[in-house]
């Protein structure tokens, strides 16, 4: 459903075993596997599903064939599939009319086909669990906030991860036309903090005081820029708008070496902000409460592609006794991130594992010089 729609999304990820070039192949892929494959997105929900296998080499993917440690990493995930989205605004509460226009292009006559929203009807109902649940195109949900939440009022959608995961993109797709100014905000500490991801807006300076498209430079790559990209009020129906978290970031090449980048990556929880509906400026004629009734937001899926954050020290995420997500930790580590070394495993200080040495902790029984770099 995504098909075609993805060769926007230029994905430069250096996080496998593999190493750089293969790796940012292979995520690559995924990425076009994942927006391929909306029909059967069950598929993405679990952790080690053959097809999104980061290693199969061996049977403990953190080891070679010799026993040697390297480097490992989770299977590449859609990690907001099944999970609950937290939303300011949905229609239905008490019943009421909704209209969906409709034009085949720009100019032409629009028509207005009006409907109902009722929370007590699963079949006229479009609750928040539609945002994240199987998407069928033949049989498409969607959720659906109530009408005519303009600006300055604003709809939020917030979403928990469950724990940090180094995020690939956030793509959503609209059942209602896009929004004309929208942020995607991130969390690196379950939602105390916020800082922004991306802006988008037809008027950039104006919504958010920030230039349109500026130019991302070594200096300022974890700044959210502005684009008025995506921002179209057409398609009114089916139109995208997908972030990649490290397109156009100079460092994105040598990602291994660069913690500016690995941290900017990095989220627990997304937040998206509607900040400005789209209008066809007769909101305000006098039949204004048919235009009003025709101006909302819905979306009928939500994506997080990215990959569970374990510092190249795990294979897989699992849950833990408490149910919470976590690192299966190798190479000595320990912490839901593998981000420190275990119990009497100090004699070499906590790394992130790189492509070329796996960093393991040792103690001083088992102390392995590390592997000579070239």
């Amino acid at each position: 459903m995504f098909a075609g729609c993805w060769a926007i999304i230029k994905l430069q990820r250096h996080l496998g075993t593999e190493g750089p070039t293969m790796i940012r192949a292979v995520d690559i892929v995924l990425t076009v596997l994942l927006a391929a494959s909306l029909s059967c997105r069950s598929a993405f929900g679990g952790y080690g599903m053959s097809l999104f296998a980061a290693q199969t080499s061996s049977p403990d993917p953190c080891y070679d064939e010799h026993g040697n440690p390297r480097r490992c990493i989770p299977d590449f995930v859609n990690s907001a599939f099944g999970k609950e989205v937290k939303v300011s605004s949905t229609c239905g509460k008490p019943p009421n009319r909704y209209c969906v226009v409709t034009s085949a292009e720009k100019g032409d006559e629009r028509t207005r086909n009006c409907h109902t929203c009722d929370a007590s009807d699963p079949k006229k109902y479009h609750p928040p669990a539609y945002l994240t649940d199987l998407n069928n195109p033949h049989n498409l949900t969607c959720w659906q906030s109530e009408n005519f939440i303009q600006y300055p009022q604003n709809v939020t959608l917030t979403l928990s991860l469950g724990k940090k995961f180094e995020v690939t993109y956030v793509s959503l797709q609209f059942f209602s036309p896009r929004p004309e100014s929208m942020v995607i905000y991130k969390s690196m500490d379950y939602g105390k903090t916020w800082v922004p991801f991306q802006f988008y807006s037809t008027q950039c300076r104006k919504m958010y005081n920030k230039p349109n498209r500026a130019v991302i430079t070594k200096q300022n790559e974890q700044e959210a820029v502005c684009t008025d990209s995506h921002t179209d009020m057409y398609p009114l129906t089916g139109g995208l708008i997908a972030f990649s978290t490290l397109d156009g970031r100079p460092s994105a090449h040598d990602f291994d070496n660069s913690p500016v980048l690995q941290d900017w990556v990095t989220a627990t929880d997304i937040k998206v902000i509607f900040s400005r509906l789209h209008t066809f400026g007769d909101e305000n004629e006098d039949d204004s409460e048919l235009a009003r009734d025709s101006y909302f937001y819905a979306v009928s899926d939500l994506q997080v592609g990215g990959r569970c954050k374990c510092n190249g020290h795990a294979s897989r995420c699992v849950k833990d006794r408490d149910g919470s997500l976590v690192c299966e930790c190798k190479h000595n580590t320990a912490g839901p991130e593998c981000d420190r070394c275990k119990p009497f495993h100090y004699d070499r200080p906590w790394q992130r594992a790189t492509a070329r040495e796996a960093n393991e902790c040792v103690g001083k029984s088992n102390h392995r010089p590390p592997s000579p770099s070239g």
